[in-house]
């Protein structure tokens, strides 16, 4: 199957838009959710985690500040960061445009493929930034 990026159905969200390449809903995929992130400036994916799957963030446009639990790292086009399965971790655009990232994780879980618990608003993920 062939997805054109231009084809993508987005969701729009209050920090950017996400848009799926690959999932259970998309194309029926079983072990891989491939997402297409954008994140607007100055606005992120609050801290987060997700207790059934791994992530790798790869990021293709834009200057983004990846946590990946307590550690902080300015990623740019061409870095990428790997996050264990329940390891809390966040992204922000820091720069003046758009950023965006490939999002891959696996397996996929639940109708979506993508299972997400928000931890933002708790210690110590509320104290740093």
């Amino acid at each position: 199957m062939f997805l054109k990026g231009k084809n993508l159905s987005r969701t729009d969200l209050d920090w950017g838009s996400i848009g799926s390449y690959s999932d259970p809903v998309v194309n029926g995929a079983k072990d891989i959710v491939t997402l297409d992130v954008m994140l607007l400036p100055g606005m992120g994916h609050n801290f987060h985690k997700h207790p059934k799957q791994e992530e790798v963030i790869y990021v293709l446009e834009g200057t983004v500040e990846q946590w990946v639990g307590q550690e902080k790292q300015i990623l740019e086009p061409g870095d990428a960061a790997f996050i264990p399965t329940d390891m809390v971790h966040a992204s922000f655009n820091i720069g003046d445009s758009n950023a965006k990232v490939l999002a891959i994780l696996g397996p996929a879980v639940g109708e979506t493929g993508y299972e997400v618990e928000e931890v933002g608003d708790q210690s110590p993920w509320n104290t740093l930034r």
